[in-house]
């Protein structure tokens, strides 16, 4: 493998691990700084929060300096502020170290991204995208679990000091791996954020939250669904997670494959459909013991082939800004997480059960596969507009 391409991988790592980590000891993180796990919850919400402020903020100032500098930076303000999150004594210093520890996350991913698809072979940017997005699959096989049994038999803030070690070696790997490369974008600062004149750049923000919304749909729920529906006990979850970051891991290769094969909009589509279909079915089999587990991997798989496809589609509709919005798409990303959540969240409280969080995913899903089209139709009237000018 590019070692250039794994020092990213390493960083994806990193982030995987300190996004997801906070989930499985949030009860152990309530207990220690005396509070809800409720307002424990909003921990999640402040790393969700700096994500969106940073990838556009960063990368557009990041934008007149080398991009391996910019990622050396980026990783440095990572890991300083992760492992400094293991010192936090209460809700308020813990809240403002993880709304800064998410700052470079979106810029981080976004400048990555375009980096490793100049990094790859000819023909072959979508593999070192989904190098790079490995790093985030192989945290919720191994890092999350690993973290999460760490916090829980330890103290959580051992977790934190797990996801510092990581930022280290992705500094270093930076530091050492990645090649001298140019400045992130030829335009000024300014000029960047000309990119949001682009109606196919929002549609694609838009089928990046709702797409991505229903797999958070399903993943935020999975630990109930595993216990109260199909009737597991506590400890099977973990072996569930698992599961569900194996079929991440195998995922994200495939969607690249998919990537390769057709127009990244028509991957997304061929992904979201696969997506509906496989959550519809669970809300039906996740009752039994056996199939739950197995849709829980297969659900991993196709819901995580969307990143690379996702990510060379809004590449291509930023031409001329790409860092910015590879970025912005790690933003909507998040929005994604928070809202997938909320709105499957919405009939459980109203007591339709935790198999209707698949419905909403299923629906979100379908949404999605309808802005892809609207995305094409509009490509088609532009290509139309163009040539008729010409003649």
């Amino acid at each position: 493998m590019n070692k250039a391409l794994l020092s990213l991988a390493i960083g994806g790592f990193g982030i995987g691990l300190t996004e997801f980590v906070i989930m499985g000891i949030l009860p152990d993180v309530a207990t220690a700084f005396n509070i809800t796990i409720p307002e424990a919850g909003h921990f999640i919400s402040a790393y969700a929060i700096g994500v969106v402020v940073g990838a556009p903020l960063l990368t557009g100032l990041g934008s007149k300096f080398p991009a391996n500098k910019v990622l050396f930076a980026l990783m440095l303000w990572f890991t300083v502020f992760n492992t400094l999150s293991a010192f936090a004594t209460g809700y308020n210093s813990f809240m403002v170290l993880r709304f800064l520890s998410g700052l470079p996350h979106g810029a981080f991913f976004g400048i990555g991204a375009v980096v490793a698809g100049k990094l790859s072979k000819e023909g072959k940017a979508a593999q070192g995208i989904a190098i790079m997005f490995s790093g985030l699959t192989f945290a919720n096989l191994l890092g999350v679990p690993l973290g999460t049994y760490l916090g829980k038999h330890f103290s959580w803030n051992v977790s934190f000091f797990m996801v510092g070690l990581v930022g280290v070696f992705a500094v270093l790997g930076v530091k050492l791996w990645m090649p001298v490369l140019k400045q992130s974008s030829e335009s000024s600062f300014f000029k960047e954020f000309r990119v949001f004149k682009r109606l196919e750049l929002w549609l694609i923000i838009l089928l990046t939250t709702i797409g991505t919304g229903g797999f958070f749909a399903w993943y935020s729920y999975i630990a109930p669904l595993i216990t109260d529906v199909a009737g597991h006990s506590k400890e099977v979850v973990s072996y569930a997670m698992i599961l569900a970051g194996l079929g991440m891991v195998i995922g994200n290769f495939l969607g690249a494959k998919l990537a390769e094969k057709f127009l990244p909009i028509y991957a997304i589509i061929i992904i979201l459909v696969a997506m509906a279909i496989s959550l519809s079915l669970n809300t039906y089999l996740a009752s039994d013991k056996v199939m739950v587990l197995v849709m829980t991997f297969i659900i991993g798989v196709v819901t995580f082939c969307i990143s690379t496809p996702i990510q060379m589609a809004i590449i291509n509709a930023s031409k001329g800004s790409e860092t910015l919005g590879s970025s912005l798409n790690q933003s909507a990303f998040n929005i994604g997480n928070a809202s997938g959540a909320y709105l499957a969240g919405l009939p459980i409280a109203m007591g339709y059960g935790y198999t209707s969080a698949d419905w909403v995913g299923a629906a979100m899903a379908g949404t999605g596969i309808l802005i892809s089209i609207v995305i094409i139709l509009l490509r088609k009237y532009n290509q139309k507009q163009t040539s008729m000018s010409y003649s």
